[in-house]
């Protein structure tokens, strides 16, 4: 089992800046890629960022690229995503999730991580 903590959301007004952090116990955290999503009111639950386990490859979704940089620290069990340039849109819940190394398929679909964190609402204000 992987349990994961969010933390890092609020209200911000839109140009802003809000860096999420998400902390990971049990297993060897190391052992997991490790994503971001997020769901707004009535929509989906959508991709944001992922990453390999030794933070060698990242990958964004359109809407984020250039604005979102997810980042990770291993010695400290904690994945992060630094938002800037906050939009209306951006408003969501923002979740981390843990997919072991050896689970094949795309880092976009949700399907593919076993462990979700609760959840951290981004508010952001125009």
């Amino acid at each position: 089992q992987v349990q994961l903590v969010e933390s890092g959301g609020g209200l911000v007004q839109a140009g802003g800046s809000l860096r999420l952090s998400c902390a990971a116990s049990g297993r060897t955290f190391s052992s997991y890629h490790m994503g971001w999503f997020r769901q707004a009111p009535g929509k989906e639950r959508e991709f944001v960022a992922a990453i390999t386990w030794s933070g060698g490859s990242t990958y964004y979704a359109d809407s984020v690229k250039g604005r979102f940089t997810i980042s990770r620290d291993n010695a400290k069990n904690t994945v992060y995503l630094q938002m800037n340039s906050l939009k209306p849109e951006d408003t969501a819940v923002y979740y981390c999730a843990a997919r072991h190394r050896t689970v094949l398929g795309s880092y976009y679909r949700a399907n593919g991580y076993a462990y979700w964190g609760q959840g951290t609402q981004v508010t952001v204000s125009s």
